[in-house]
């Protein structure tokens, strides 16, 4: 084979192969193509060619639908960090001269993360590299694993109670579950609060569909307890200021509390476990220049929790704490 003919064909196997993997992440030939810009039938006939050359099917077509066959899935393995690879050539190019002085980080996050967590560590980064730009996502925990999976984002952070089996996971910084009180309740900075004390209260939660709910009945269940909720209401500032107004008392996780707050507080590490925040990334994902300088900077501000192992918690379809408890 002549050398232009040698080009032309591993042009075109980039081509195939960049086709193929945007197919196979987002299950579909003209989510494909509107992801790389191309018009649906050229993706099918890239995708069909690849094929032929594999002598293989790569897909199972259930109508508008696409679902990868035991051959596919083990060539989007072998293909998907070749092809995000060439795709961040020159990022990472620039990183290795010693620069990072262009291109984007996506960032998603729910609010609690982004009020809690990520302040310092996106102060640093934008102050290093100024040439990024920096988008952070404020989506529910569901929404940024929707958008990790579709490569719409870079990484996300949060609290993940279920890790699925096509992320990773890890923990960065952890936090303690924590009783808040007003000042003057009975409970206020009690050292041993049991399960029973709180039951006597009304209880501030967030909405029933979140996982801090969840959680809280779920540990009063397994204790045979009863309890009241007084008050739904979404978000960490929000439940603060209405358990300051003596409205109810609520359970939270410590990273939340500046001790600025008029409020009492108690540990309730005997009933409810700690919570981890940290990184998610797809597997497999090629880590751009920019989200592997973005974990270094996150090490650097949590010190005490840097170097966390990924973990494999319990396989299911890989849920984000809501920000609440977690």
């Amino acid at each position: 084979m002549a050398g232009g003919q040698q080009i032309h064909y591993k042009q075109n196997r980039l081509k195939q192969l960049r086709a193929f993997c945007h197919a196979a992440r987002t299950g579909s030939v003209s989510a494909a193509a509107e992801k790389i810009f191309l018009s649906q039938p050229t993706v099918s006939l890239q995708i069909q060619a690849l094929e032929r050359e594999l002598d293989t099917v790569l897909f199972e077509r259930r109508g508008p639908k696409i679902r990868l066959t035991p051959e596919g899935e083990l060539l989007y393995e072998l293909a998907q960090p070749l092809v995000e690879g060439m795709d961040k050539l020159h990022e990472t190019f620039s990183v290795h001269c010693g620069r990072i002085d262009q291109g984007t980080l996506d960032i998603a996050a729910g609010e609690s993360t982004i009020l809690y967590i990520l302040p310092e560590p996106v102060r640093r980064f934008s102050a290093q590299y100024p040439g990024i730009e920096l988008r952070l996502h404020n989506v529910t925990g569901r929404d940024g694993l929707a958008m990790l999976r579709a490569d719409e984002v870079d990484l996300a952070v949060g609290s993940m109670m279920e890790v699925p089996d096509d992320v990773n996971y890890r923990p960065v910084v952890t936090y303690r579950p924590t009783l808040i009180t007003p000042e003057d309740h009975p409970l206020a900075n009690k050292e041993d609060v049991s399960l029973a004390d709180i039951a006597a209260y009304g209880l501030i939660l967030p909405p029933r569909h979140l996982s801090t709910w969840r959680l809280v009945d779920l540990v009063f269940r397994q204790n045979n307890l009863s309890y009241k909720v007084t008050l739904e209401a979404g978000g960490w500032e929000v439940i603060k200021k209405y358990v300051e107004l003596g409205l109810g008392i609520s359970i939270v996780t410590d990273v939340c509390l500046t001790g600025e707050e008029r409020l009492g507080r108690a540990s309730l590490e005997r009933y409810f476990p700690r919570r981890s925040y940290g990184t998610v990334l797809r597997r497999g994902k090629f880590l751009s220049p920019q989200t592997k300088r973005f974990q270094e900077i996150l090490d650097e501000v949590f010190p005490e929790d840097a170097g966390g192992v990924i973990r494999r918690q319990r396989a299911g379809a890989g849920v984000f704490d809501d920000g609440l408890l977690g």
